[in-house]
Order: C-alpha cells, then sequence, then structure tokens
C-alpha cells in the first residue's frame, strides 16, 4: 500500500464563467476570520482584469453559514470590498451550485488517484 499526501483544503471562488480564483490553505494553519479576509481583496483584483466590463452592477457573494465568514471581520471587509453577501439558511434542501458547476470534473478526474506531496495535489487540481 502506498502512502498519500496529506489533506489540502482550498478556497475555490468562481462565476458562471468559471473558476477565479483558488487560494489554499498553508499546512497547520485554520480558516479564520483574518485569514478568509484576504482572498476577495484577490478575487476583486481578478475579476477587474477577467470579467472586464460585465460586473457593472456589483458583486453577489454567497458562501455558507461557518463563523469564519459570519464573523464581523470578514464581513466589514467584504462590504468595504462593495460585495453583498446573500444569505444561505443553515439548514436548505437545495443542492449547492458547486455540485453541478466546477466540481464533478475535478472529482472525476482525481478520483482514486494517490499523490506523494501536497504540491503534486495542486497542480493536479490546476491542470
Amino acid at each position: 500500500m502506498q502512502k498519500s499526501a496529506g489533506k489540502v483544503l482550498a478556497s475555490i471562488f468562481w462565476d458562471q464563467g468559471g473558476i477565479l480564483l483558488i487560494d489554499y490553505l498553508a499546512k497547520d494553519q485554520t480558516i479564520n476570520a483574518q485569514y478568509y479576509s484576504s482572498p476577495p481583496v484577490q478575487l476583486k483584483d481578478i475579476l477587474k482584469g477577467k470579467r472586464h466590463g460585465k460586473v457593472t452592477k456589483g458583486v453577489l457573494f454567497l458562501h455558507d453559514n461557518a463563523p469564519a465568514y459570519r464573523a464581523l471581520a470578514t464581513q466589514w471587509k467584504l462590504a468595504y470590498l462593495g460585495f453583498q453577501c446573500l444569505d444561505h439558511p443553515p439548514y436548505s434542501p437545495d443542492l449547492a451550485p458547486s455540485d453541478y458547476q466546477p466540481f464533478p470534473g475535478l472529482k472525476k478526474k482525481l478520483k482514486v488517484l494517490h499523490f506523494s506531496s501536497e504540491a503534486v495535489v495542486i497542480v493536479a487540481a490546476e491542470t
């Protein structure tokens, strides 16, 4: 039996046109409000470049109800960036849009593969 790399946690930001930003969490770090306030800043710059002229009425931002996302620091940062947060019901029976958009292809591609390191996992996920 071959030992595989550990878990790799990624925050993925996407829209109807595809994945915009993948931010990988450093090993031994947790997602908290301080960490989660940083990727939206990068996202705003990416939207200016990749979706130039298409973002005219603002950005609707949907995430779940994890404590780091609900923290005041996160909410203030998103408001400062001009992102409007959509309410996400805590026990919604609806399937997440991510079940149909970017992830099925990625899951199929990475299924039953073993990776020697986190770096190899990241390369495989992004190609």
